[in-house]
């Protein structure tokens, strides 16, 4: 069994490595010559997998993306060859929740906000959506869902359309899939006609998809308003070359890296083993709580004197999302996008912290964090 894999999968090798012989590849330059062989494909975002990137392989019997997206994949073409296809929907879900909480301290200190004085539109309700609005929910935080094709599946689900959200929402998070087609595409739903709807101080979170922000409107709009509009970008249109011009009026900048910490990127290699192994009718021996390493920080004693306003503080034991933006800004002219990317320093999740003591609360454990036995 020949099993190809993007060389930034984390674990991959001891999760496949029973499986057959694994070989890494660089997923931004990949080719169809060094994959004719590959009978089990494993990508990232990075890689288009189409007709062009298969055209040498007769023998592929398995495809599986580490990531929620799957824009980047042609499963039209995949279903006319009867080749399986996977994703990892929920792998990176709590990493990027914990990416936008910590953008959200970051600004709510540099701009003197009170967060339970904003309202935060959340567009796209899934496995991030959903998390990081119960997360806001439990720090008191108002919070306003958009999320059209949900709405219509359940009708007990509040929705605020995205028109109505533009003009009511503090701060946007965006969270969609990115589509071109259908009845809701996201494909440039924030232009130059609905910034214009936005209050003039809006903050905007984009951890989801590049292309949802019309990059180049969003510069016009942000260098023509004498107004400063907070702007936390981690992802980008038409990367790796992404439009610097824009840098200067971001607060935040990050590589693509909302979803990388250790947790997440090991989450999906695990969840392409496991439906794999499900598909096959094999036991899937190895267990994600057995390869992770050991964190540096295990355990934090809790007293009762513990509020809301020291959550950032416990948090920022973990993760300042400030230290990534700095890597951005500082490296990107000499290394590159996808090197800096690809160099991600390790991040654990609030999971890896074990909270100790008596009075540990509740919104802690709804946060992630978790309580030591």
């Amino acid at each position: 069994m020949q099993i190809f894999a993007d060389e930034n999968m984390p674990l991959v090798q001891q999760f496949f490595a029973e499986l057959g012989d694994v070989h890494l590849f660089n997923g931004r330059t990949v080719t169809a010559e060094q994959l004719k062989d590959a009978d089990i494909l494993l990508v990232r975002s990075v890689t288009n997998v189409d007709a062009a990137l298969l055209a040498m392989n007769s023998r592929l019997r398995f495809v599986g993306t580490a990531t929620i997206g799957i824009d980047h994949i042609d499963q039209q073409y995949l279903a006319q060859r009867n080749i399986p296809f996977v994703s990892a929907p929920g792998c990176n879900a709590q990493s990027v929740t914990e990416y936008v909480l910590s953008s959200l301290w970051c600004l709510a200190e540099k701009y003197q906000w009170d967060l339970t004085d904003k309202t935060v539109g959340i567009v796209g309700v899934g496995n991030i959506g959903s998390r990081l609005a119960k997360a806001l929910q439990a720090m008191n935080i108002s919070v306003l869902l958009c999320d059209p094709p949900r709405a219509e599946r359940e009708s007990s689900f509040v929705h605020t359309s995205f028109e109505q959200l533009c003009k009511q929402a503090d701060i946007i998070s965006f969270h969609a899939p990115l589509t071109s087609g259908g009845r809701w595409p996201t494909r440039h739903m924030l232009n130059k006609e609905t910034l214009l709807s936005l209050k003039p101080d809006c903050a905007l979170i984009n951890a989801a998809r590049g292309a949802i922000l019309n990059n180049n409107a969003l510069l016009a709009d942000v260098a023509a308003t004498k107004s400063r509009r907070p702007i936390v970008l981690d992802v980008w249109e038409n990367e790796p070359d992404i439009l610097t011009a824009l840098l200067p009026y971001t607060d935040i900048a990050t590589v693509h890296i909302a979803g990388h910490s250790v947790e997440g990127k090991a989450r999906g290699t695990e969840m392409l083993y496991q439906q794999y192994c499900q598909l096959q009718g094999i036991p899937a021996n190895q267990q994600l709580s057995e390869l992770l390493p050991i964190p540096a920080m295990e355990k934090v004693q809790i007293s009762a004197n513990f509020g809301l306003p020291d959550v950032q503080n416990l948090a920022r034991l973990l993760y300042d999302v400030r230290r990534d933006d700095a890597i951005l800004r500082q490296h990107l002219a000499e290394q590159g996008f996808d090197r800096l990317r690809k160099s991600y320093p390790a991040r654990r999740e609030f999971s890896s912290l074990q909270l100790c003591g008596n009075s540990v609360p509740d919104y802690l454990l709804q946060l992630g964090f978790g309580l030591a036995q």
